[in-house]
C-alpha cells in the first residue's frame, strides 16, 4: 500500500487542509497501536469513542496525516483530509484499492466458523497461491477495509471474512470486496434487535454474493430456498448432512479424531481429521466444497486435512512463573499477525518485554526481504530479551537491534529458560507450528491444572460498549472490579478497562486497590468498604474511600492530618436511601454538608447510593423510584451547601436497563459487563465472558445395574459409557448439581452429571456422545449458561462466578 496524500484525497473526495506533499504507507485508526509510525495516516473514526478525541495523541506519536470530520487543533506540520465520515472514506479507499487488482477473492460470511474456515483454507493452499487474507478475525466495517488494503501486486488469491451486526452493512462490505467465490458457513438463530428472525439474517448475509459467480452454502432448507430464489443463475454448491452436493455419509470417532466419508457430487472421499466436535465437521464439509471447486484432487485434500492444526483466533494471556505474563500466539505465523501481537506486547504493564520468535514459514516473500521486514518491525518496539529459533532467522540475527539468543528447537530454549529464568517480564511467544512453541508456553505457566477458566476480554468490552450505547455521551462508567472482578481476575479485567478508557474503577477493600496500583493501574479507584485499619493503604496508594458515617469521616480526616497531606483528598459520600447497609441517612445530610463545607482536608468527588431492587421492576418500581428521589433530594442539599457539584450516581447494571432516567452523572457497571443481566431482551445482546472447561480423564463402561461414586447414588439402567472429569467441589462445582440435576457439554451435546460430585472429580454419562479421553468439556459457559447453572444451585450468578476456586487456571483472551 503506497499512496500520496493527493491520491487519497481524490479517492475519498476530501478537502485538504495543510501541505499535501506526503506519502502514505501505513494506516492507523487506534492511537494506542501507533508505534514508530512511518508515513502513517490516522482515520478519526467515531464509534463508542469519537476518534477525533485521539487526534492529538496520534500527533504526539508522530502521525502527521489525518482523515477527519473537523480539526480539533491545527498543526502547521500536519495535513488534514476533511470528509463527512472517516469510516466511509476508509471503505471507499478499500473499494478503490481492491479494484486495482484482478486476482480472485473468496468472501466468507456466516454466524460462526468464518475464521476457522479461512485459516484452515490458508493452511491447505498457502503454497499454491500467494494469499492475502484477513488477519485473525478482522471482519467488521473497519476490519474488512483494513484487510483489503494489505493487497498487493504479488497476490494471486484473497481470502476475506465478512461479519455484520445489523441490516445494510453487508452491502457496504460487498461494494468493497465483490468476492469471486461467496461462502456461507452457517446461519444460527438471531440474537439481535436488528433481525426479527433467521430468515432476515439469511437474506442479509447472502447479499454479499450479489456479484459472485460461485456460491457455496449449507444445505439447510431455509438457506437453500433463499439462495435458489436470488441466485439460481449462479454456480451453486451445497454442503451438509443430507441432500447436499458435498454430503457427509458416515462419521466415526477414532483414537486420533474422526474418520469421515463424504460424497463429493458423484464420488466418495474418505479422510481423517484430528477433531471430534460437530462444528469442525461442518467446517470441514465447507472446506471440501471450496477446495473441490478450486480444482484440488482428493489426494491433495486428504493429505492436507490430515495435517490441519487447531486455530486460535485470540491471543492467550496466562499467568507465568516468576511474576511473568505469557502471551501465547504460537498458533499464527505471518508478518501481519506478528505486528498485531507486538502491539499487544507493548501495552503490557511489565518492567521488561521478551519475544520468542521462530522462522516464519508460510510466506511467499523472498527470505531476505521477509527477515529484513521482520527485523525492522521488531526493532520498532522495545524488546529487552529476544530469543530466535530456526535456521533461517539465525542468518539474519545481525539485523535485530536487541542482541538475540539463538536456538535450534523448542526444547533448547525451554532448557535455557530453566537455567536462565526471566522475571517480571511480558513474554510473547510467536512462530510456526513446526517448532511446537505452545510447549514453551505450557512450561512457563504458573498453573498446569487441566481445568481452566477462559475469560474473553473482547466479549467483556463488547458488553461494556453495549451498556455505554444506552447512556448519554457525558455519563461516566465506574467499572466494578471488586472480588477479583467477580472471580475473573482483578488486574486482567482492570487493565483492559483502563486500555479502553473506562472512567473509574471500584473495589470493595483497600487491599484490592493496592494490588491494582502495584500492577500499574493508574485509573481513579473508589474503595466501597474501606476499613479504618486500611486508611494508610488507601492514602499511600491514592485510592478514594467511600465515607458512610460521621465516625468514618472523622477517622479519615484524622489520618490525613497525620500524613500531612497538602491537597484536598478525594472522597465519596454514601447515602442510605433504603438498602440499610451503609450510608448517611437523608436527615443527616445537612449536618454532613456543613461539616464538609470549606473543609481543607477532603473534597467530595461523588455522592451516591445503591438500588436495592432495580432488577425487579414489576414488584419494586415504586421503592426504586423512592430511592432515586431520596438520593436526588440529599444531593441538592449537599451541592447548595458545598458550592460545587460532585458526580451523582445510583444505577447498577439492571438500573441502567430498567431505569435509564436515573443514570445521572455516572453508573456503576458490574455483572452486566461480565455477561449477565436479569432482563431477557438485554441479556440476548450480551456476550459470554467466562467459560469453565476441563477434559475427559477417563472413560469406562458400566454394565446394567452397576453404580457410580459415593453413596452409590447412580445406578446404570443400561450399558453405559461414563467419563470422569478432573473437577469437583474444591474447584467451585456445587454438589447439588450431581445426580443428573445438571449437565455439561461434550462435542456440542449435553452429558448429564451422574452420581455424587467429589472434591476433585465428577462423572458424566456419555453413552450417546462420540468422544474420547482428552476431549474438551464445557462445564459452564454458553451451554449451560450462567443463569441456568445458578438455578440448579438455587442461588444467583454472582455467587457462581465468585465461587470458582483460585486453583482453577485463568486464561485470558484478547482479539
Amino acid at each position: 500500500m503506497k499512496y500520496s496524500v493527493l491520491e487519497l484525497a481524490k479517492i475519498v473526495d476530501a478537502e485538504i487542509v495543510g501541505k499535501p506533499d506526503a506519502c502514505i504507507t501505513q494506516l492507523f485508526y487506534d492511537s494506542r497501536c501507533i508505534i514508530a509510525p512511518q508515513d502513517g495516516v490516522f482515520f478519526a473514526i467515531s464509534g463508542i469513542h469519537d476518534g477525533h478525541s485521539f487526534i492529538e495523541e496520534a500527533y504526539a506519536k508522530s502521525i502527521r496525516i489525518f482523515v477527519c470530520r473537523h480539526i480539533p487543533i491545527f498543526h502547521e506540520d500536519a495535513v488534514y483530509l476533511i470528509v463527512q465520515d472517516p469510516l466511509q472514506a476508509l471503505q471507499k479507499w478499500a473499494a478503490f484499492h481492491r479494484d486495482q487488482f484482478s486476482f480472485p477473492t473468496i468472501g466468507i460470511t456466516g454466524s460462526n466458523g468464518k475464521t476457522i474456515v479461512k485459516e484452515w483454507l490458508y493452511q491447505c493452499i498457502w503454497e499454491e497461491y500467494n494469499i492475502v487474507r484477513s488477519p485473525k478475525s478482522f471482519n467488521s466495517q473497519i476490519g474488512l477495509p483494513v484487510s483489503i488494503l494489505q493487497s498487493g501486486e504479488e497476490n494471486t488469491l484473497g481470502i476475506f471474512e465478512v461479519g455484520i451486526s445489523q441490516p445494510g452493512e453487508i452491502l457496504k462490505q460487498e461494494k468493497m470486496l465483490h468476492p469471486t467465490y461467496g461462502v456461507l458457513t452457517n446461519v444460527l438463530s438471531a440474537h439481535s434487535e436488528y433481525f426479527q428472525n433467521k430468515e432476515e439474517q439469511i437474506s442479509e448475509k447472502i447479499k454479499l454474493f450479489k456479484n459472485s459467480p460461485v456460491i457455496i452454502y449449507p444445505a439447510e432448507e431455509k438457506i437453500k430456498a433463499q439462495i435458489n430464489s436470488n441466485y439460481g443463475d449462479r454456480k451453486l454448491i451445497s454442503f451438509g448432512l443430507k441432500n447436499a452436493d458435498i454430503e457427509l455419509i458416515d462419521s466415526q470417532i477414532t483414537s486420533s479424531g474422526r474418520e469421515l466419508k463424504i460424497k463429493v457430487f458423484d464420488k466418495l472421499l474418505t479422510l481423517s481429521i484430528a477433531f471430534t466436535d460437530e462444528a469442525s465437521v461442518q467446517n470441514i464439509l465447507c472446506l471440501v466444497a471450496i477446495l473441490n471447486e478450486l480444482q484440488f484432487d482428493f489426494k491433495f485434500i486428504k493429505e492436507k486435512f490430515s495435517q490441519l492444526q487447531s486455530v486460535s483466533m485470540r491471543l492467550e494471556i496466562i499467568k507465568g512463573l516468576n511474576n511473568n505474563v505469557i502471551i501465547n500466539d504460537s498458533f499464527n505465523s505471518d508478518y501481519k499477525s506478528l505486528e498485531i501481537a507486538l502491539n499487544f506486547l507493548s501495552l503490557q504493564n511489565k518492567p521488561k518485554k521478551a519475544l520468542i520468535l521462530s522462522d516464519i514459514l508460510q510466506s511467499h516473500t523472498p527470505v531476505k526481504e521477509l527477515y529484513h521486514n521482520i527485523s525492522k518491525l521488531v526493532n520498532s518496539f522495545i524488546v529487552d530479551n529476544l530469543f530466535l529459533i530456526g535456521d533461517n532467522i539465525k542468518e539474519y540475527q545481525h539485523l535485530f537491534t536487541a542482541q538475540p539468543q539463538l536456538f535450534s528447537s523448542q526444547q533448547e530454549i525451554t532448557e535455557f529458560l530453566d537455567t536462565h529464568p526471566v522475571r517480571d517480564t511480558a513474554i510473547l511467544i510467536k512462530g510456526a507450528r513446526k517448532f511446537s512453541l505452545e510447549k514453551i508456553a505450557s512450561h512457563l505457566e504458573m498453573q498446569t491444572h487441566d481445568t481452566i477458566l477462559e475469560v474473553d476480554l473482547h466479549a467483556l468490552m463488547t458488553n461494556v460498549n453495549y451498556f455505554k450505547s444506552l447512556l448519554k455521551p457525558e455519563t461516566k462508567i465506574i467499572g466494578m472490579v471488586k472480588a477479583s472482578s467477580y472471580g475473573l481476575g482483578s488486574f486482567e479485567v482492570a487493565e483492559v478497562l483502563q486500555y479502553y478508557h473506562i472512567d473509574y474503577l471500584a473495589v470493595a477493600y483497600a487491599d484490592e486497590g493496592a494490588l491494582l496500583r502495584e500492577k500499574g493501574i493508574y485509573l481513579p479507584i473508589m474503595v466501597m468498604n474501606p476499613e479504618i485499619s486500611s486508611y494508610d493503604s488507601v492514602i499511600d496508594n491514592s485510592l478514594e474511600p467511600e465515607i458512610y458515617s460521621f465516625r468514618v469521616l472523622e477517622k479519615f480526616i484524622r489520618k490525613i492530618k497525620e500524613k500531612s497531606i497538602s491537597e484536598k483528598y478525594p472522597i465519596h459520600i454514601k447515602i442510605d436511601t433504603g438498602m440499610h447497609r451503609l450510608g448517611f441517612l437523608p436527615e443527616e445530610v445537612e449536618e454532613l454538608a456543613l461539616k464538609l463545607k470549606n473543609n481543607p482536608f477532603v473534597e467530595v468527588k461523588s455522592v451516591f447510593s445503591h438500588f436495592a431492587a432495580s432488577d425487579m421492576p414489576e414488584q419494586e418500581e415504586d421503592f426504586t423510584r423512592l430511592q432515586a428521589k431520596r438520593l436526588r433530594s440529599s444531593y441538592e442539599i449537599i451541592i447548595v451547601i458545598l458550592g460545587y457539584k460532585p458526580l451523582l450516581h445510583i444505577s447498577n447494571s439492571p438500573g441502567i436497563i430498567n431505569y435509564p432516567e436515573y443514570q445521572f452523572d455516572a453508573v456503576r457497571l458490574g455483572i452486566g459487563m461480565y455477561g449477565y443481566i436479569e432482563n431477557d431482551k438485554a441479556f440476548k445482546k450480551l456476550e459470554n465472558v467466562a467459560t469453565l472447561k476441563t477434559v475427559i480423564s477417563n472413560i469406562h463402561i458400566l454394565d446394567t445395574g452397576e453404580t457410580i461414586g459415593y453413596g452409590r447414588r447412580f445406578k446404570a439402567q443400561r450399558k453405559s459409557s461414563i467419563a470422569t472429569l478432573p473437577i469437583g467441589y474444591a474447584d467451585g462445582i456445587r454438589r447439588m448439581v450431581g445426580n443428573e440435576k445438571g449437565y455439561v457439554t461434550v462435542s456440542g451435546k449435553k452429558a448429564p452429571i451422574v452420581g455424587t460430585v467429589c472434591m476433585d472429580m465428577l462423572m458424566i454419562d456419555v453413552t450417546d456422545i462420540p468422544c474420547k479421553e482428552g476431549d474438551s468439556v464445557v462445564i459452564l459457559g454458553e451451554n449451560p449458561g450462567l443463569k441456568e447453572y445458578a438455578e440448579w444451585c438455587e442461588t444467583i450468578p454472582y455467587e457462581i462466578l465468585t465461587s470458582i476456586s483460585p486453583r482453577v487456571k485463568r486464561i485470558y483472551y484478547r482479539e
